[in-house]
């Protein structure tokens, strides 16, 4: 028995208000905007209000993916959140998300892989459809980032933003949809990407809050090099197992951490700019958030059509790493 193919039915997106942009940031702390979009390529950043969490985002994001796909959300079998930065330790922000939308029949969890996150949710939700498990999934990255950065560490605070991306996966017909997909972590580097405090081993308590350690660290150079290293071994091997060739690929869309690793995986899988999906001029890194938005952009810009060979691919703390490949 041949397994159900399993494509996105629709994509949506969210971004907040508020535009955190470099300038405002050369008022914050020791930078300025030629520097930042030099090393990193981005200009601005969405920050959330005070007033929305990360469910909040998810939740706008949502809806507007069950709108593209014209599904209900009544008909979904199950919600996977990929985020970092969850509304509460529990419940999930994918309960949380569930009943807001009322999917009443879904179950619901939320995954976390840090920027990875939500190539593993797509995977999670594909293998469940294609095996007849589900038929309708929402998977969502959504993160609010800036509840969790230091903005007087100069080295970190430039790069983070909030956002969520959604998409709806369902049966699609032979020959669309995924066709490949290549997943894994390092968790000897797991120190280079990190926060400490919060968890069962650092609680979070006056000592640890006075420390900062509630925000991200990272060691950036290392975390560079492996990003460098890991994204086109993860693309290549993604085409690889779905016997594609790079020349086949339409269009790419990677986690946007930083222009130069974007550029790096463009090199190596011998692409032209105009073949890749960039928009972290204008939103930062969104960590789980990151490809779904940009996919989303993707779609409505008309980048994406019928028969198109796409590549997602992300990296993130853990170490982790993910690739997918789908006739879209």
């Amino acid at each position: 028995m041949s397994l159900q193919a399993v494509g996105i039915l629709g994509t949506g997106k969210y971004v907040p208000e508020k535009i955190l942009t470099n300038h405002d940031l050369e008022q914050m702390v020791e930078t300025n905007d030629e520097w930042i979009v030099t090393r990193t390529g981005i200009r601005e950043r969405r920050i959330a209000s005070p007033e929305e969490a990360t469910s909040d985002l998810a939740f706008m994001a949502s809806q507007e993916a069950l709108r593209n796909a014209g599904i209900g959300a009544e008909e979904l079998d199950l919600i996977i959140v990929a985020t970092v930065t969850p509304d509460k330790f529990f419940p999930s922000t994918a309960c949380l998300l569930q009943e807001r939308l009322g999917a009443r029949k879904a179950a619901a969890f939320d995954l976390s892989a840090a920027c990875s996150g939500f190539i593993y949710g797509l995977a999670n939700a594909t293998s469940m459809i294609a095996s007849g498990m589900y038929k309708h999934v929402l998977v969502v990255g959504a993160e609010c980032l800036s509840r969790i950065t230091d903005y007087t560490d100069r080295n970190t605070c430039i790069l983070f933003g909030d956002g969520a991306g959604a998409v709806v996966l369902g049966p699609v017909a032979e020959g669309r949809g995924f066709r490949s997909f290549e997943l894994g972590a390092d968790g000897g580097g797991g120190e280079l990407l990190k926060i400490d405090g919060g968890g069962s081993r650092i609680p979070l308590d006056k000592d640890s809050t006075a420390q900062n350690r509630h925000y991200i660290q990272m060691a950036g150079s290392e975390v560079f090099k492996f990003a460098v290293r890991i994204m086109g071994n993860a693309a290549e091997e993604a085409l690889r197992k779905a016997g594609i060739n790079k020349s086949d690929i339409d269009l790419l869309v990677p986690h946007q951490a930083n222009i130069r690793i974007i550029q790096s995986s463009l090199n190596r899988l011998e692409l032209e700019e105009d073949k890749c999906m960039i928009n972290l001029d204008k939103y930062g890194n969104v960590s789980a958030a990151s490809i779904p938005i940009a996919l989303a952009e993707a779609v409505e810009q008309g980048k994406v059509s019928e028969g198109d060979c796409v590549v997602l691919v992300g990296f993130g703390g853990g170490l982790t790493w993910g690739a997918t490949v789908l006739i879209w």
